[in-house]
């Protein structure tokens, strides 16, 4: 039996792919509106993610859903889930 517990929920991200040199790793971007605090203005804020990809299959401007795992190395703690549009 499953419980939908906060232990065994992952976090999901959807960014785009700003780096694919290193071999089995993306880096990708995730975006997010959030308010200013004091002048309550939306500002975009992007937080860059190393995210483990086995077969080397996202490119350098692809749309990834990424998914919250164990650490991989010192600074991978993502995996790629899936790929949700191809660059043009």
């Amino acid at each position: 039996m499953q419980h939908d517990t906060e232990r065994n929920r992952r976090k999901e991200r959807v960014g785009l792919v700003v780096s694919d040199a290193p071999e089995k790793t993306v880096t990708v971007a995730v975006e997010a509106l959030v308010r200013h605090p004091k002048y309550k203005k939306r500002v975009r804020r992007s937080k860059k993610f190393m995210v483990h990809d086995e077969g080397n299959e996202a490119r350098i401007g692809d749309t990834v859903r990424i998914i919250e795992t164990r650490p991989i190395s010192a600074r991978k703690r993502w995996r790629l889930a899936n790929i949700v549009s191809r660059a043009e």
